[in-house]
C-alpha cells in the first residue's frame, strides 16, 4: 500500500514538474518573440523619451531671447501687455490666453489661436512686462507650453512625426513593455539558482543573458511605471482607461464655464481696487484681465504660474488655472463670472480623487517635470538602461539564432505542449488582453498567424 502511494506521489510530482517546465518554456517563447517584435518600437520610444526629458534646460538656452526681459521696474497692466501683443500680431488671430510673467526678468506670454496650427498649439507673443517691448513670437504646445524644439521631440516620441497614424507605434511599445518585463522577471527567478547562472559569469555567450536579466529585474518597477503611464494618454487603450475611470468615478474634476442668471447688482462694485471697475468695461474684455487675476488670487489661485483664458462666447466664464506641475502640484482652476468676477465653478487639486491625483503625478513624473532635475535624471537613466537591455536582447538572439535549415521553435509548439487546461487559460488571457489593449490583440494575432505558418511548414517538411 505504501509502495503504491509512493509510486503515485512520484508520478504526480513528475506531471507537476513537466507542467511547470512546459509553462516556463511557453513564457520563454512569448518573451523572446514579443521582445523581438516590439523591440524596435521600444528602442525608438526609449531614445526619443530620453532626449525629451533631458532638454528643458537646452530649450531655455535656445529661446533665451524670447523668455527673458531686460528691463526692471513696475510691470504694465496685463491689458496693456495684451494690447502690445495684439498690435504686433494684427487683428486676425483670436486672443486665446495669457500667461503673466511668473517672476521678474521673465516675459509674459500672450497666446493667440489662428488657422493652420495643430491641436493644442497656439502662437505666443513674448512681451517684456515693463517696457512692453516684443521679444519675439513662437508656436507653443500643450499645457506645459513647450516651445518648438521640445515640441518636435514630443511629436517624435508620440507619433514619429507621422500624425495620428504614428501614435500606434508608441501605444504598441507601451502596451507590450509591461508584458515583456513581467515575462523577463519570471524567467530570471526561474533561472536564478540554476547552474547556467553560475556558468554565465565565465561564459561570454551567457554573460549577455545575465546582464540582460539583471538590468531588466532591477528596473522592472520603473519600466512597468513607464508602460502604465504611457498608456493613459495613448489612443485606443487610453480611451478604455478613460471609460473605466468614468465608470468608477475616478475622473479628473473640471470646471464648468456656463453662466447662470445675471448676478445681483453690487452697490460697492465701483470701489474695487483690482483695476477698472467691473461695470465700466465690457464683460470678457481684455480690460478685465488685471481684475480677473486679482479675483482669482482672492479665490485661492496662489501659484505664480497662471494662465487666463477669456470667455469664448456669450454666457461663458473666464477660466484661470495654475499650470505648475512640479512638486507640490499646483493645478487648481477657477471659473469667474465676467459680470461681477464671482467664482461660478472651481476644481481644486486637493479635492481630486486619489486615482486622478496618481495619474496626474504619474504623467508628470513620466515627463520628467514632477521633481525637477532629479526626475529628469531618473527618467533618462530608465530610458538609457531600457535601450541597453533591449540591445542586449537582440545580441542574445543573434548569437543563439537557429542554424539555417533547423526546425523553428514556435510559440504554437510551446502552447500545444501545455495541455488543454493550460491552452484554455492562455487563450482566455490573450482575448482579455486584446479587448483591454487593442494593439496588443491586433499585433498578437498577426504575430501568431506568422508563427502558425512557420509551425505548419516545419511539420510538413
Amino acid at each position: 500500500m505504501t509502495a503504491h502511494a509512493d509510486v503515485r506521489t512520484r508520478a504526480d510530482a513528475g506531471r507537476a514538474l513537466a507542467l511547470s517546465s512546459e509553462f516556463k518554456a511557453f513564457i520563454a517563447r512569448l518573451h523572446f518573440y514579443a521582445g523581438l517584435f516590439v523591440g524596435p518600437f521600444i528602442l525608438v520610444a526609449a531614445l526619443t523619451g530620453t532626449l525629451y526629458v533631458l532638454t528643458p534646460q537646452i530649450e531655455s538656452i535656445i529661446y533665451r531671447e524670447q523668455l527673458t526681459a531686460a528691463t526692471t521696474g513696475e510691470p504694465a497692466t496685463l491689458a496693456a501687455q495684451t494690447e502690445a501683443a495684439r498690435k504686433h500680431i494684427g487683428e486676425g488671430p483670436r486672443f486665446f490666453a495669457i500667461r503673466p510673467a511668473p517672476t521678474a526678468g521673465q516675459t509674459t506670454r500672450v497666446m493667440f489661436a489662428q488657422p493652420g496650427l495643430g491641436d493644442s498649439e497656439s502662437r505666443a507673443i513674448f512681451v517684456d512686462p515693463v517696457s512692453l517691448a516684443i521679444k519675439g513670437g513662437l508656436i507653443v504646445y500643450g499645457t506645459s507650453g513647450i516651445l518648438p524644439f521640445r515640441t518636435q521631440l514630443d511629436y517624435l516620441h508620440r507619433n514619429l512625426l507621422l500624425g495620428e497614424f504614428g501614435r500606434n507605434y508608441s501605444e504598441l511599445a507601451a502596451s507590450w513593455l509591461w508584458a515583456v518585463v513581467l515575462g523577463g522577471v519570471l524567467m530570471w527567478f526561474w533561472r536564478r539558482n540554476s547552474r547556467a547562472a553560475e556558468r554565465a559569469r565565465a561564459n561570454p555567450a551567457l554573460r549577455d543573458r545575465r546582464w540582460h536579466g539583471l538590468i531588466g529585474l532591477t528596473l522592472s518597477l520603473g519600466l512597468v511605471f513607464l508602460s502604465i503611464t504611457g498608456l493613459t494618454w495613448s489612443n485606443y487603450a487610453g480611451d478604455r482607461i478613460d471609460a473605466l475611470r468614468a465608470n468608477l468615478g475616478w475622473v479628473t474634476p473640471s470646471v464648468s464655464l456656463k453662466l447662470g442668471a445675471a448676478p445681483a447688482a453690487d452697490a460697492h462694485a465701483h470701489h474695487s481696487d483690482h483695476g477698472p471697475a467691473v461695470g465700466t468695461v465690457a464683460p470678457g474684455s481684455v480690460q478685465q484681465l488685471d481684475a480677473v487675476l486679482s479675483a482669482a488670487k482672492a479665490a485661492g489661485i496662489d501659484s505664480p504660474h497662471v494662465e487666463m483664458r477669456p470667455p469664448r462666447a456669450e454666457g461663458q466664464a473666464w477660466l484661470v488655472r495654475e499650470y505648475d506641475r512640479s512638486w507640490p502640484t499646483q493645478v487648481d482652476t477657477v471659473a469667474l463670472d465676467p459680470r461681477d468676477l464671482s467664482v461660478v465653478s472651481r476644481a481644486d487639486f486637493e479635492t481630486f480623487p486619489l486615482i486622478a491625483k496618481l495619474i496626474r503625478w504619474g504623467i508628470d513624473a513620466h515627463m520628467g517635470i514632477l521633481f525637477g532635475w532629479p526626475n529628469q535624471l531618473l527618467m533618462a537613466g530608465l530610458g538609457i538602461a531600457l535601450i541597453v537591455t533591449t540591445l542586449l536582447g537582440y545580441r542574445i538572439w543573434w548569437r543563439q539564432r537557429p542554424a539555417p535549415g533547423s526546425l523553428p521553435r514556435t510559440v504554437v509548439q510551446a502552447w500545444l505542449r501545455l495541455g488543454w487546461p493550460g491552452r484554455v487559460v492562455a487563450v482566455a488571457v490573450a482575448v482579455g488582453l486584446g479587448l483591454a489593449l487593442p494593439l496588443v490583440g491586433a499585433s498578437l494575432a498577426a504575430f501568431l498567424l506568422v508563427d502558425l505558418v512557420r509551425w505548419r511548414l516545419a511539420r510538413s517538411a
